[in-house]
């Protein structure tokens, strides 16, 4: 296999332990790099292994049916994969305040769906960046953490 594909298999299995419809937080440990920064426009930066291992756990806990799936095939050039998504999720957990845009009081019963684009920085086998433009007005709108245009 070439680099850019083994950077591939390495974001896909990160997507699918990761981010699927079960966590496995060991994959953490597994492949993402000591320091590695995961950025997205609703939440604030998470940088290491302990920070995105609890953003993991409090985003999971809140929203138990938590899943993405890719939408297209993993794109790959230099030490970059990009890859697209949707997912989402009901909010029937304990509140969550990690929304950048204001805090969910506990199951609200509101649900999620929205899409977005990632990319995602490999370096020596191991995810060192990844940073997703999700469309985080479509899911704070369905949650109730900001309003629609009148």
């Amino acid at each position: 296999m070439s680099r850019l594909d083994d950077n591939k298999a390495v974001v896909g299995r990160w997507f699918t332990e990761f981010w699927g419809e079960t966590c496995n937080l060991s994959v953490v440990d597994d492949i993402a790099a000591p320091d590695m920064l995961l950025k997205y426009s609703l939440h604030a930066p998470r940088r290491g292994h302990a920070d995105i291992k609890a953003f993991m756990t409090g985003f999971r806990s809140a929203f138990p049916d938590l899943k993405f799936w890719g939408t297209a095939e993993l794109i790959a050039e230099g030490d970059y994969v990009v890859g697209q998504w949707e997912g989402g999720g009901t909010h029937t957990g304990p509140a969550f305040d990690d929304f950048l845009a204001g805090r969910l009081p506990a199951a609200t019963g509101r649900k999620m769906h929205f899409t977005g684009t990632t990319v995602l920085r490999v370096k020596d086998g191991r995810i060192a960046e990844e940073i997703g433009l999700d469309d985080g007005v479509t899911a704070l709108t369905q949650l109730g953490l900001i309003r629609p245009a009148a």
